[in-house]
């Protein structure tokens, strides 16, 4: 049925080249090389028995026969990609259940969601915070979201566990307690209140301490504990002294400076990023479509 087309691949260089009046346009939009354009298109004309461009100055102008192909071709492929387009849009639309910890959710995801949805009104986002590493497949989860430096171990072969990227932990407080502290060393953050997370996992106060050769634990008394770190932030927001905070939940509060460093000394411990998800998810697709969203707007903070 379709024995008398020419080449797909040379009909595509030629609507870039007729679009752009320029092999070398066409070639930097298609990453070819301007000689591999050219090939094509000599190919293309001997293949149809007529020529297609002509040079006038340092332009590639269309013949009149190469301006009626083009203007098929063009409508052609223009119209294949408007149906693929929508093919796409059927297969991630839908909903999308996603768990992460509560301070996540709460203090970063929940401030950006509307940038999601606006991009992608047809994907329903349905959002469970949670402390634990949830069972994804009796909970119906889709997606989790998870933090720390063992997410990796244990994890079932039939789940995926893809890393996109960490971040460093810093001592932050509210501008009047930094000028309170009037801190030029460690030591005399003892001074103040330490905000810690019930389950610090790896990122307490102490191994920031031991790091730099101080034993707080002994020395310290004033702890106030608590069980996620979005409620640590609102206790410093508030004066209460100093808690540890990843950068990616505590930067938009130091950019508004409503939070500061009072030491630019990093907790040993990174935190790392991960996407957990069924390998063989049906919704890969729609899935895609948020990890890529997400990535993108962390990266850019």
């Amino acid at each position: 049925m379709f024995r008398h087309l020419p080449n797909l691949k040379h009909l595509y260089t030629f609507a870039s080249a007729g679009r752009h009046k320029s092999y070398s346009a066409a070639a930097n939009e298609l990453c070819l090389s301007q000689a591999a354009v050219s090939q094509q298109m000599r190919h293309l004309e001997t293949q149809l028995g007529y020529k297609l461009f002509y040079r006038k100055d340092k332009s590639m102008l269309l013949t009149e026969q190469g301006q009626a192909l083009y203007l098929v071709t063009h409508e052609a492929f223009s119209m294949l990609n408007q149906q693929i387009k929508k093919q796409q849009q059927c297969e991630i639309a839908g909903e999308l259940t996603v768990t992460t910890t509560q301070a996540f959710a709460s203090v970063w995801l929940m401030s950006k969601l509307h940038l999601f949805t606006k991009l992608h009104p047809d994907i329903k986002i349905n959002i469970k915070a949670s402390a634990e590493f949830e069972n994804l497949e009796e909970q119906g989860i889709d997606l989790a979201i998870r933090f720390g430096q063992n997410v990796t171990q244990s994890l079932d072969k039939q789940y995926a566990c893809e890393y996109f990227g960490e971040d460093e932990v810093y001592p932050v407080c509210s501008p009047k307690t930094a000028s309170s502290l009037a801190a030029q060393n460690p030591k005399e953050l003892l001074n103040s209140w330490l905000v810690c997370l019930e389950h610090s996992g790896p990122y307490t106060w102490r191994a920031w301490f031991d790091n730099l050769g101080i034993d707080a634990d002994k020395k310290h008394k004033k702890w106030t504990q608590v069980n996620s770190t979005d409620v640590a932030l609102n206790a410093v927001l508030n004066d209460h002294g100093v808690t540890l905070c990843v950068t990616y939940l505590c930067q938009h509060l130091i950019d508004n400076k409503q939070l500061v460093i009072p030491l630019k000394i990093p907790h040993p411990n990174k935190v790392k990023r991960y996407f957990v998800y069924h390998k063989a998810a049906r919704n890969i697709a729609r899935l895609k479509t948020f990890t890529d969203w997400l990535k993108a707007e962390m990266s850019s903070n």
